[in-house]
C-alpha cells in the first residue's frame, strides 16, 4: 500500500477530516491534501508528527510494513 493511500486509510479510521488532522499536526489543509493525494511527500518532521498522531510506526506509515506497532 501507498503512502498516500495510507495516510487515508488512518485518517478515515479515526472518523477524522482533513481539516482535523493538518491542524492537529500543524501544517496547511493544502499540505495534508498533497500528502493523501499523492502529490507530495513528507518531510521527517511531519512523518514523525502523523505516525505519533495515529499511533502507529513509521514503516507502517510508509508502507513498508503490516505491522502497526510503534
Amino acid at each position: 500500500m501507498k503512502f498516500a493511500e495510507r495516510l487515508r486509510e488512518l485518517r478515515k479510521e479515526q472518523g477524522e477530516t482533513q481539516v482535523q488532522v493538518a491542524k492537529a499536526i500543524a501544517m496547511t489543509v493544502r499540505q495534508y491534501q498533497g500528502l493523501e493525494g499523492g502529490t507530495s511527500l513528507p518531510n521527517f518532521q511531519n512523518l514523525w508528527a502523523l505516525a505519533d498522531h495515529f499511533g502507529v510506526s513509521l514503516d507502517y506509515l510508509a508502507g513498508r510494513s503490516d505491522r502497526r506497532d510503534v
